[in-house]
């Protein structure tokens, strides 16, 4: 994959859908990991202040389980004072994310042309990327933000024996947000329901479709918090930003 080129800035503005069925399976917690405090606030209230930060996001939608319903509007509520002219709503999810981000789609106003599709958990993000993210989709690119890696990757068989070491300078790791045409990544998902395909991205259905999509290099801190640890790392740069 190659990175984008930058992107010429049009006069409309994005959609944005905000995946926040999250658990607190892996992070040892009883809850939503974005319910978890941090730095003042919870997980994704920093994910919402970023989105509203940006200059190229019209419309917000954050797509949830009902469980956390109550939580996450209270959270809008407390958020609109920053909202402005922008809406905010909350979307009833589905039992997978493939399934929350159908719901999601269906849900965006009849207006909608372009979209970004950022997880709740990535709440390091800064309103410049996605407004970079923006730029991009409305000149026409699928994209996704992405990092380099920098570790070696080994592949490994169910032995747990090495079977190949790929070129580290091909491989990025796949982030949040992603950019995309409304109606061609509603066409992508209707296929890979008619096909009873499976995926952990909207990219994939590109890329089983054959359609391109470019990479943005998004910098080391667009981080997903996952672990008690990334919480951890997560607090340290919040508190190093509000400092600066």
């Amino acid at each position: 994959m190659e990175t984008v080129s930058p992107c010429l800035r049009q006069e409309s503005l994005v959609h944005l859908l905000i995946a926040a069925a999250g658990s607190g399976r892996r992070m040892g917690a009883d809850r939503n990991k974005l319910l978890l405090p941090l730095a003042g606030r919870c997980v994704i209230a920093w994910t919402l202040k970023a989105a509203l930060a940006a200059k190229r996001i019209s419309w917000i939608g954050i797509v949830g389980q009902e469980i956390d319903r109550a939580a996450m509007t209270s959270l809008m509520d407390a958020a609109l004072p920053e909202v402005g002219a922008r809406q905010v709503v909350w979307i009833q999810g589905g039992s997978t994310r493939q399934e929350s981000v159908q719901l999601g789609l269906a849900a965006l106003p009849p207006e909608a042309e372009h979209v970004l599709i950022h997880d709740g958990a990535r709440c390091l993000v800064e309103p410049a990327l996605f407004d970079r993210c923006a730029d991009c989709v409305e000149a026409g690119q699928a994209l996704i933000a992405a990092t380099p890696v920098t570790d070696t990757i080994k592949r490994v068989d169910a032995e747990h024996r090495i079977t190949t070491t790929p070129d580290r300078s091909e491989l990025w790791a796949a982030q949040t947000p992603q950019g995309f045409n409304v109606e061609q990544l509603r066409r992508g998902h209707a296929e890979a329901m008619a096909q009873g395909w499976v995926v952990t991205d909207d990219a994939s259905l590109f890329e089983r479709l054959g359609w391109p999509v470019q990479v943005l290099d998004a910098g080391p801190s667009n981080i997903k918090v996952t672990t008690p640890f990334d919480l951890t790392v997560a607090e340290a740069v919040l508190q190093r930003r509000q400092a600066s």
